[in-house]
């Protein structure tokens, strides 16, 4: 790890200079000012944070990085953060990603420049992040909500596990010709292990697994991009008779192109989601879908995160539970909701 006198060196100029640059830039001749930020960045050195947690500081700042509050699923798992540092003193500072890497980092950046004594996050795809590795390597306390990373601090439900009993509730109804329809599966490590797990109910009853239909979230076409994909599929013959949802939010949108489509939820094609939204157990029929305790997801990072930071006193990376650095896994339940029926007669 570089530290402030590598930047030092590296710029040509004195420690206490240094340090006026990153702590009162104005104070500071242009010219200096930009060596030693070039410098800095180039050797990857940030000062507060670690630099902080040394001496044992704290501001009551938690950093939350989560994708979006459009769905309603991070809103829950906000809910279960705020309700775990409720009484604590601490304030939450929330930045969104829309599930693009690179906001990811820079986001990330963003809330330790603001000095946060932990962060709590949802990264793309976390078992293999370097964001990950150097937040570890400087010592800043972290917790990863909804990834599925068993090596990494993490809060989640088995993704695979749980994907793979959802699906197999379909295929105890009949279904065999199943698709699973996500976002872009480089997007999300969540959407991966469900794809996984989709394949191994689909193999383990005999079936084969068909290639996942991708779907741009972010796109305002998905209705008519999910029409033209069952139009192709019905002039090729190969309709499928059940669609496996990543998450509630999709399925809700599936369903509206299906009625679009002159299709019936479920009588000519059962629909399964993820996450278990509330307003799925108010639509008609009700969503079936794999649900995952999202408040309490929340909740428990929040926790750990808060054990994590009261834990490292003086000494960067202490802690007074090792358990921490893992994942902890919370258990599902299925929702056996009115859109997943027997496959019609015809299709069988």
């Amino acid at each position: 790890m570089a530290d402030i006198r590598d930047v030092a060196q590296r710029a040509g100029c004195s420690i206490a200079t240094v340090s006026r640059a990153l702590n009162s830039p104005q104070l500071v001749r242009p010219e200096t000012l930009a060596r030693v930020q070039a410098a800095a960045a180039e050797l990857k050195f940030r000062p507060n944070a670690l630099g902080r947690q040394l001496r044992g500081e704290r501001t009551g700042l938690i950093g939350v990085m989560l994708p979006t509050l459009g769905n309603p699923v991070f809103a829950d798992c906000l809910e279960g953060i705020e309700a775990a540092i409720d009484g604590t003193g601490r304030r939450l500072l929330l930045v969104t990603t829309q599930y693009d890497p690179e906001r990811e980092r820079n986001a990330i950046e963003t809330l330790l420049q603001q000095r946060v004594d932990g962060l709590l996050m949802t990264l793309a795809d976390a078992e293999h992040s370097a964001l990950v590795d150097d937040l570890a390597a400087e010592g800043v306390a972290c917790q990863l909500v909804y990834n599925d990373a068993p090596e990494r601090p993490c809060v989640s439900v088995d993704n695979r596990a749980a994907a793979a009993q959802g699906v197999n509730m379909l295929i105890e109804a009949g279904h065999r010709d199943i698709v699973m329809v996500t976002g872009a599966l480089h997007a999300s490590d969540r959407a991966k292990r469900r794809y996984l797990g989709y394949g191994d109910a689909m193999q383990a009853a005999g079936l084969t697994p068909l290639p996942a239909f991708e779907i741009d979230f972010n796109s305002g076409a998905r209705g008519e991009r999910v029409r033209e994909w069952l139009a192709q599929r019905e002039r090729d013959g190969a309709r499928p008779t059940a669609l496996f949802c990543s998450n509630d939010l999709l399925a809700l949108g599936v369903m509206r192109a299906l009625r679009e489509a002159g299709l019936r939820v479920p009588d000519d094609i059962s629909v399964l989601g993820f996450d278990g939204l509330a307003v799925g157990e108010l639509l008609s029929p009700t969503l079936a879908t794999v649900v995952q305790p999202s408040v309490e997801i929340g909740r428990h990072a929040a926790q750990r995160l808060l054990a994590q930071i009261d834990g490292r006193v003086g000494v960067v990376g202490a802690s007074h539970d090792p358990s921490l650095s893992h994942a902890l896994i919370l258990p599902h339940e299925i929702r056996r909701g009115g859109t997943v029926s027997a496959p019609p007669a015809r299709q069988a």
